[in-house]
């Protein structure tokens, strides 16, 4: 654990954060409008389902899964193992219990043998498809374990194992080998859910049948048919099935050349810029498209064009240089099929000194104030940037690029593109666990400057505690310790160990076995919430009945009432206290002993007795429930006080006793 220190950034659009202390959080991402992550994961997990043709053994993989509450899928590559497993365990989603992928071998996951990995009723993907056999040994020394956890929690857990990969006897049983299913079945699946009408996609067509002669994986054939669709969206409406199939398939053809002759036949720079723009903006309204080559230009230092306004060449004649148009809406497009992609991926591979300025040009166009630069568009830009950075290995260069975007004087519409950015990084297959450590790498230690603090606290919430919640917790707890005068990061660690006790109880021990410098007393007065930890919803017990939680929280209410002074403590203490006046049970009579604990250990622990009990008459006068039930938890927490003073039960207390100590 780091040292305490004390760095900070005063205003969100001025200094910056220059050492591994404190961070201030700007407002700016505080109410953005666009939808969540977490939604927008639900709605891909929802359209999966959909369009998923269930692999030979699909049926057998639910009935051991149902039966056991554990699966291991095997089968060959591309037959759909990954998106089956995401779908049986869709299929138990509930309101109690989380979706989360495991990672056993990445920095600070908990490994598989630990029980504290599962709660109860969650949903648990353990994808070592792409495995090797060092990877995967070691996997199966605690899948016995992670097995017994997930039986016990009423929780379910798949595995995707490498194909034909040893396991061990005792696991044999949960091991089902799916097949891929029809390649047809699967593309006419996708044309059915992408509303193309049965009557279109059932003809016999030679494209469709010499592209599913050979035996694809999914994701192409999933491809192909999303390039139908957009064909045929793009399409003039004489045209039908069979043409929009061409389309199709000729977007899939090598275009390089094709592209390169295009390019030389545009030797000047503003109909290359025009090139360019359209290929990162592809569907932006024209105006946007103007606006952008002009930015461009500027960006690159290319001098302005000479002949006066009205002898340059309108929009449309140069868009028709290039094969684009503008259709009735004004959004401009390539008039062949992917045609974007192809540009892209020609200027990044061949112009290498070019990508550098398109990072500076990206900056300047999402805060262009048109009306047409939606937060779609702005989206799309940043994902067709970052897919050229992670197409070509350079994870590490976008990375950067995030970063910078955020600089202290960043707009909201900057820090949305950072945000995107490093979402791209950490969806990407390849790329996911690179930006999950460079993340890691950023909240613990690095120098966050300008706004980027922000930036991560929003992609650890809506992104990674999507699926990989034990590191979004990690990464907001080193973001909280270090954030000062706002409290962003702070709150969004409680929300999100507020809807787990699994990460609620991980997160106690974390500050238990931390230096428990002040910020880390801070967070633990945040998150030690009395109703969460006395709440046994859909749990055989609360989490305060638990001996480790126990623990951890005498260590942590110790070091807060040694170390911090009264006014910190006091509103933390006054809630527990109301807790205990409500809850009528044992639970309530526990926080009180934990408090009491807590004291006991204190070097001066009269005077701090003496103020736990001035707090709890206190707490009286600010109490929500019966006035009463208030009063007899005071004199409760009295007769704790004096049995661990040596003193015996105190007796009654008198009117004329409030406010003494004892």
């Amino acid at each position: 654990m780091n040292q305490y220190s004390s760095t900070r950034v005063e205003n969100p659009q001025g200094f910056t954060h220059t050492g591994s202390g404190h961070i201030y959080i700007g407002a700016q991402l505080q109410d953005s409008d666009k939808p969540s992550f977490r939604r927008i994961a639900e709605d891909q997990l929802n359209w999966l389902r959909r369009m998923l043709v269930a692999p030979s053994n699909m049926g057998r993989a639910r009935s051991v899964l149902a039966d056991t509450g554990t699966v291991i899928l095997d089968g060959p590559p591309g037959s759909g193992r990954t998106a089956a497993a995401r779908v049986l365990l869709y299929e138990y989603h509930q309101d109690h219990g989380a979706f989360h992928e495991l990672l056993p071998d990445e920095e600070d996951e908990l490994p598989l043998r630990e029980p504290a990995l599962v709660e109860h009723g969650d949903q648990l993907l353990l994808d070592l498809s792409a495995a090797d056999d060092a990877r995967w040994s070691a996997a199966r020394t605690g899948l016995s374990t992670l097995r017994k956890a997930v039986h016990e929690q009423h929780a379910h857990l798949v595995v995707v194992m490498p194909h034909h990969g040893p396991l061990d006897a005792d696991l044999e049983h949960y091991r089902v080998e799916i097949q891929r299913p029809s390649g047809k079945r699967v593309f006419w699946r996708h044309l059915r859910v992408h509303g193309i009408p049965y009557e279109h996609h059932m003809q016999r067509d030679v494209t469709v049948t010499e592209f599913l002669d050979s035996e694809r994986p999914m994701r192409e054939i999933a491809g192909f048919a999303d390039l139908v669709r957009r064909a045929r969206e793009a399409a003039p409406p004489d045209e039908g099935f069979a043409q929009w199939c061409a389309r199709a398939r000729k977007a899939r053809n090598d275009r390089r050349k094709e592209v390169a002759t295009q390019v030389a036949d545009l030797p000047g720079a503003p109909q290359r810029a025009l090139l360019v723009t359209l290929a990162m903006l592809h569907g932006a309204h024209a105006d946007v498209i103007h606006c952008a080559t002009r930015l461009l230009l500027r960006t690159l230092g290319s001098p302005p064009e000479g002949p006066p306004l009205l002898e340059h060449k309108d929009l449309a004649q140069r868009l028709t240089e290039i094969s684009a148009d503008a259709g009735p809406g004004g959004h401009v497009r390539f008039t062949e099929l992917d045609h974007d992609s192809a540009v892209r991926a020609h200027f990044w591979d061949h112009m290498p000194d070019l990508r550098a300025h398109l990072g500076t040009w990206a900056t300047s166009v999402v805060d262009v104030p048109d009306p047409h630069l939606t937060p779609v568009v702005r989206d799309e830009l940043v994902t067709r940037i970052a897919g050229q950075y992670l197409r070509t290995g350079r994870g590490d260069g976008l990375a950067s690029l995030a970063e910078g975007w955020s600089t202290a004087t960043a707009s909201r519409a900057r820090l949305e593109a950072a945000v995107q950015a490093l979402t791209c990084g950490l969806n990407d297959p390849d790329h996911g666990r690179l930006f999950r450590e460079r993340i890691y790498q950023w909240c613990a230690y690095r120098r966050l400057r300008g706004e980027f603090a922000q930036v991560l606290v929003q992609v650890c919430v809506d992104v990674l505690a999507v699926s990989h919640p034990d590191q979004a917790l990690l990464r907001l707890y080193h973001l909280a310790r270090r954030e000062r005068h706002t409290t962003r990061a702070g709150q969004a660690l409680r929300d999100l160990v507020a809807g787990s006790r699994r990460l609620h109880r991980r997160l106690l021990d974390r500050l238990a076995r931390s230096d428990l410098a002040p910020p880390v007393l801070g967070i633990f007065l945040r998150v030690c919430d009395p109703v969460l930890l006395t709440d046994s919803t859909d749990a055989a017990r609360a989490l305060v009945e638990e001996s480790g939680v126990q623990l951890a929280l005498t260590a942590c209410w110790h070091a807060v009432l040694a170390e911090l002074p009264r006014a910190t403590w006091q509103p933390g203490v006054e809630r527990w206290l109301h807790r205990a006046a409500d809850e009528t049970g044992h639970r309530g009579e526990l926080l009180l002993d934990l408090l009491v604990g807590a004291a006991e250990r204190c070097e001066e622990k009269g005077a701090v007795f003496a103020a736990l009990y001035a707090s709890a008459r206190a707490a009286e006068r600010t109490a929500p429930g019966d006035a009463t039930r208030s009063a007899e938890t005071t004199e409760l927490l009295l007769d704790k006080i004096c049995a661990a003073q040596g003193l015996g039960p105190a007796g009654p207390s008198t009117a004329s006793d409030r406010g003494t100590r004892p």
